[in-house]
């Protein structure tokens, strides 16, 4: 089923681009951002091929708690599919929502109390050095800024989606991301194709001037940007040649 849902790391699984052992544990309710996105994954899961992992979502799903769901069902921004398919099961909306980004149900331990006292990013990196994919998903969602800072540069992409997917995530740290060269183009990809992102102009900035954004994405963001940074995109040796050029025509066609 399609929870009609959206977020980086939901749309990971819904790709089905996500490890047995990360999908088996988000079906029992080891995992999850918040509790939309908790229910989305079940939904998506509750489907899966694999019988297990399609059981053990099914089960989550029987085992979540009435008077918070009911709640939950009732917030304006559940999808109309996700609400209909609770409701059909019998359950109605209606409630006060205790903690809107609280999981629903939650079967894990404390994510990665170990990185908790790192006070230097040195530490931080050997301790996230020493953390499983699941464990760093975890943290990338509840941990602080300096960590989320960190694990958006892990090579793991689901890490990186978690992060993205934080509800602790602000805005000033994606136009922080936007400018960095050393995260994966997909993290780019998903931050210049986010509608409410790409609405700040330090974000858009941000991905024109890093020569990792995928072209595609920087030359539709060209039109965006002020003439003044423009001009200097049209000297930046940085930058690839295609965007430069782009830049380039547009500052010398802006001169009286």
């Amino acid at each position: 089923m399609d929870p009609g849902h959206r977020t980086p790391l939901v749309d990971f699984f819904r790709r089905g681009e996500v490890a047995r052992d990360v999908k088996l544990l988000a079906a029992q309710g080891a995992f999850a951002p918040r509790a939309l996105d908790q229910l989305a994954l079940l939904l998506i899961l509750k489907d899966d091929s694999d019988v297990e992992i399609a059981t053990s979502a099914s089960a989550t799903i029987d085992r979540l708690p009435r008077p918070a769901l009911e709640a939950f069902l009732a917030r304006s921004d559940v999808p109309q599919d996700m609400r209909q398919y609770f409701v059909g099961l019998g359950f109605t909306a209606g409630g006060v929502v205790e903690d809107a980004d609280a999981p629903l149900i939650d079967t894990s331990e404390t994510a990665a109390e170990s990185a908790e006292g790192d006070a230097d990013e040195a530490s931080l990196a050997k301790t996230l050095a020493g953390l499983g994919v699941l464990e760093k998903m975890k943290l990338a969602t509840k941990g602080t800024r300096e960590q989320r800072s960190a694990l958006v540069r892990d090579p793991n992409r689901l890490v990186a989606a978690a992060v993205l997917s934080s509800p602790k995530l602000t805005e000033s740290e994606v136009e922080q991301f936007a400018k960095m060269a050393n995260v994966a183009e997909e993290v780019l990809r998903v931050i210049g194709t986010n509608r409410a992102w790409t609405k700040n102009y330090g974000v858009v900035a941000g991905l024109v001037r890093n020569p990792k954004t995928p072209l595609a994405i920087s030359l539709n963001l060209l039109q965006r940007v002020n003439d003044r940074d423009v001009k200097m995109l049209s000297i930046d040796r940085n930058i690839p040649d295609p965007l430069r050029i782009a830049a380039r025509k547009r500052a010398t066609s802006s001169r009286p």
